[in-house]
């Protein structure tokens, strides 16, 4: 009876890694199928400006999404990112006109900082505060887009405020892939290693599996916690930054809306709103597929909310396969577990 449970144990995780891949690979099978299809209706979906549009659109959500990925590990969420992109986009703005001979380097440091700062408030909140992420992270969304009302009072910053260098930043490219892309793909493979192979990131898998099996492995879950909420902050303050040099043109409507995009993709692409499940790889195609439908959609010129619709339907899906697979992987456990 003990050997019957412990190869019950033992085939569990090998049920549930053969499931995630085979969600990772239908999510790049029905990318492809989008894509060739949109394109056989029109050939200019694939055109090299097209494309290039394409990955400078999905890149800001990418890039967020590196963030809401860890902390959804954690079994949290992190509502505010919206609002700190959209408050770093606008200060970032201003440091621009206050100094006009700023490094692109400093200022992409200041939105790091200035988002990690904002997303340490959330992590007192969430790990110290005991505050439901869900109500922590909704209140401090509203909390920075107050500031940034504030902080605008009615202005914005035009494209002619901003230096030369820093808007050709966004529109630069080396061997035709934007310097935005190259970036965003750099700070994703990064994450991707480190969550991987580096026990710190290992430790926000184990967080969201079981909590208190990770307090008992000597994990400080409350320090972990407040680093990942800040990691959270620090990317979007980095994709505010990126968002100005990309667009030239905020005010304090920047980024609004852009939390569900970045929780869809995330969910759509495998990671678990259960915690300890899921990939920056699966995240990042779950991104990247939310954008091929989007621009598919206009290609076709279909209204407006089948985009959202279709975002909607494919979260509802994302969840269901999540819930199922939840409780497969309880029920094998709980059966290998009966004397």
């Amino acid at each position: 009876m003990t050997s019957q449970t412990a190869k019950s144990a033992a085939s569990t995780p090998p049920l549930l890694s053969r499931l995630l891949r085979a969600r990772e690979v239908s999510l790049v099978a029905l990318l492809l199928i989008v894509t060739l299809g949109t394109a056989a209706i029109n050939p200019l979906f694939l055109s090299f400006g097209s494309l290039k549009d394409l990955f400078l659109n999905v890149a800001i959500i990418a890039l967020v999404v590196v963030g809401q990925t860890i902390v959804l590990l954690m079994k949290h969420v992190d509502l505010s990112v919206s609002s700190v992109v959209g408050l770093s986009a606008f200060l970032t703005g201003s440091l621009f006109i206050a100094y006009p001979g700023l490094p692109v380097p400093l200022a992409l440091l200041f939105g790091l900082v200035l988002g990690a700062a904002l997303g340490s408030v959330n992590g007192l909140l969430v790990a110290y505060g005991k505050v439901p992420a869900l109500v922590a992270t909704l209140g401090t969304l509203y909390v920075f887009r107050g500031v940034t009302y504030a902080v605008v009072h009615g202005g914005q910053i035009n494209a002619s405020n901003l230096p030369p260098g820093f808007l050709g930043f966004a529109t630069g490219a080396v061997w035709g892939i934007p310097n935005l892309v190259l970036l965003v793909l750099t700070v994703m493979i990064g994450f991707g290693i480190y969550l991987k192979s580096y026990r710190g990131g290992r430790e926000y898998y184990a967080l969201g599996s079981n909590t208190e099996a990770a307090v008992l492995a000597g994990i400080r879950v409350n320090r972990r916690t407040m680093i990942g909420f800040a990691l959270s902050g620090a990317v979007a303050g980095l994709a505010g930054v990126l968002y100005l040099a990309r667009f030239g043109t905020v005010d304090a409507t920047a980024g609004t809306g852009l939390e569900l995009q970045v929780i869809a993709a995330a969910v759509v692409g495998g990671v678990s709103i259960n915690g300890g499940v899921g990939t920056l790889f699966g995240a990042g195609i779950g991104a990247l597929l939310l954008g091929v439908m989007g621009s598919a959609l206009v290609i076709l010129r279909a209204p407006s909310f089948y985009q959202q619709a279709i975002q909607g339907a494919l979260l509802l899906a994302a969840i269901s396969i999540d819930m199922l697979v939840s409780r497969r992987t309880a029920k094998g456990w709980n059966q290998g577990r009966k004397p």
